[in-house]
């Protein structure tokens, strides 16, 4: 059974760049699970490692991360259909991660994060007597 049930979104938060508003996106994302640890993947596209934010402390996981568009030198936008956002993700869960051991990896716009159980929640095998 996985503890990570009670891993849900939290509402996200209306962000401001200076006095314009940005849209605030929630990215896809997914969960899976092994004995030893759960998988949080999530779609960024456009963000880059200097503009995410990723933080995880007692009860929440969050995820921020800005996508900004420039023009090539010499280039004029017509048409865009990806504007610049925000995209934010707080996942609320019931402390079963290993904190000092999360490890996260941003490649082509996809945030693979590797949050380990805690020792406590592992399955183990008792020696019967």
């Amino acid at each position: 059974m996985s503890r990570l049930r009670n891993l849900v979104p939290s509402l996200g938060r209306k962000q401001t760049a200076g006095d314009v508003a940005e849209p605030v996106v929630r990215p896809q994302y997914e969960i899976k699970e092994t004995p030893e640890a759960w998988g949080l993947t999530a779609y960024l596209p456009g963000v880059t490692k200097d503009s995410l934010e990723l933080t995880a402390e007692e009860g929440l996981i969050t995820i921020r991360g800005h996508r900004t568009w420039k023009a090539p030198s010499g280039w004029t936008a017509i048409y865009r259909e990806s504007p610049e956002a925000v995209y934010e993700l707080s996942l609320t869960h019931n402390n079963t991660i290993d904190l000092s051991r999360i490890h996260a990896e941003l490649k082509d716009g996809v945030l693979r994060v590797s949050l380990p159980k805690t020792e406590a929640i592992k399955p183990r095998k008792i020696a019967v007597a």
